[in-house]
């Protein structure tokens, strides 16, 4: 099937690019003939093309449940096929398809062939990026406030159990209020480090381990070399960061495959402050100003 350059003008990636620029831009991509349930691409696998769906219909899946249902013309994981991100969804062909596909080595070497083809679909990715943060942040900001409502109702509730005779019911509640109330403190979420914020921690081995996630409370960290710690075990290291070298020692709370979550001891002053020095750097990646 031809695709008409208005149905592509539809799709905000392809907005203000002329019609000579996209049928020069179509030319470079290969056609994809899909039977009904064919697999486009697996979660967790890297992007290794850009596709655009022309007939048929393609199913997002998270697991066994579907969260979109794509019809023409419509691209197909546009943001993870162009920027190198792992696929958070299995794309999954629910009836006989066809779709145009191009490598990610090609459309690049493409745009360095074709700049004015490239400047206005650059500039329609960065404001499809941009409208994607913000609508991001709109829903973290009503999660934000739905969480402090909840954790002000938890103390709330907490105190009233805590003022009320002890029985072996209310003492359980109040631990498991306490522990939630504790969780769902700010500096306690894992966030990960990226791109030049990277970190890793150094073993009393003197190897290397890269860090996965990181808070001011636990370290997330693998491919852990060798047999991996038990968990309830001690550790300590040294935390490598961009902003300094943190002592750190704690208990191994949990593993996954080969990598190690350790909740951390408290730190003296000084490496409190590295850390939190490091922790806002990471966090701003996830902030828009």
């Amino acid at each position: 099937m031809a695709v008409r350059t208005n149905d592509l003008h539809a799709i905000p990636l392809f907005q203000g690019i002329t019609e000579q620029h996209l049928h020069a831009l179509l030319g470079a991509f290969e056609t994809l003939t899909l039977p009904a349930g064919a697999v486009l691409f697996e979660a967790g696998a890297e992007p290794e093309h850009f596709h655009i769906l022309v007939t048929g219909e393609v199913e997002l899946r998270e697991g066994p449940t579907a969260r979109f249902t794509l019809t023409p013309v419509a691209p197909i994981g546009e943001l993870g096929a162009l920027t190198g991100l792992k696929r958070n969804t299995t794309a999954v062909a629910t009836q006989p398809s066809e779709v145009y596909r191009i490598s990610r080595a090609a459309l690049m070497d493409f745009f360095e062939r074709h700049g004015d083809v490239a400047f206005p679909f650059e500039h329609n990715l960065l404001k499809l990026v941009g409208l994607k943060v913000r609508r991001d942040v709109r829903r973290i900001d009503e999660m934000r406030a739905n969480l402090i409502r909840t954790q002000k109702a938890m103390k709330k509730l907490l105190d009233a159990v805590m003022e009320a005779p002890e029985t072996p019911l209310s003492k359980e509640i109040a631990e498991t209020l306490e522990d939630l109330i504790e969780h769902n403190k700010k500096g306690h979420y894992l966030v990960e480090p990226t791109g030049s914020l990277h970190s890793s921690v150094r073993l009393d081995s003197g190897e290397l381990v890269p860090v996965l996630e990181l808070s001011d409370g636990a370290v997330r960290f693998g491919i852990w070399p060798g047999d991996v710690p038990a968990k309830g075990s001690d550790f300590s290291g040294v935390l490598v960061t961009t902003t300094g070298e943190i002592p750190i020692s704690g208990k191994v709370v949990a593993t996954e495959g080969k990598s190690v979550l350790v909740a951390l001891d408290l730190l003296i002053d000084e490496y409190q402050r590295t850390l939190r020095e490091y922790l806002t750097r990471v966090q701003m990646l996830d902030f828009v100003v």
